[in-house]
């Protein structure tokens, strides 16, 4: 599978998070943050996260988290209808995947077998699936694995 490795800055986000089992309810907070996005006119050139905080393997399914995130930029004033993190950077192999339940699951299986076939080491963040431009539209979406420098 074909990657790219990019230094992704420090983002500050808005997110809605939900627990539970991985799966279909995460499309619906995913829709919950677009709907709210929208209503703020944040959705136009948006960047959009989601991100899997847990791994199923060894989190339970009813305790995984997951985050729909937006960037927002430094002065945007939040309000209480929604959280406000920070996603920390640095270095990730990029890979583009079609966004189907089919592919995004053969692609985190190849992912592991290409990190370490190419020397990298996974590091210690979520891996981060990105939408951009008119990805948010499109069926394709980027898987970010953080790596160690």
């Amino acid at each position: 599978m074909k990657f790219k490795v990019e230094t992704l800055p420090n983002y500050r986000i808005a997110y809605v998070r939900r627990i539970g089992p991985y799966g279909p309810g995460n499309i619906e907070v995913i829709e919950r943050l677009k709907k709210w996005a929208k209503q703020k006119n944040l959705l136009k050139s948006a960047i959009l996260f989601a991100i899997p905080q847990d791994n199923p393997e060894t989190t339970l399914p009813e305790n995984c988290r997951f985050d729909a995130c937006i960037v927002i930029s430094k002065d945007y004033q939040m309000d209480d209808s929604i959280c406000e993190s920070e996603l920390s950077g640095g270095k990730y192999l990029i890979y583009e995947v079609k966004h189907t339940a089919e592919n995004i699951q053969k692609a985190y299986a190849t992912i592991f077998q290409d990190l370490q076939s190419k020397g990298y080491q996974i590091d210690n963040k979520p891996i981060l699936e990105k939408y951009t431009g008119d990805m948010i539209n499109n069926p394709y979406c980027e898987i970010c694995v953080p790596v160690k420098p």
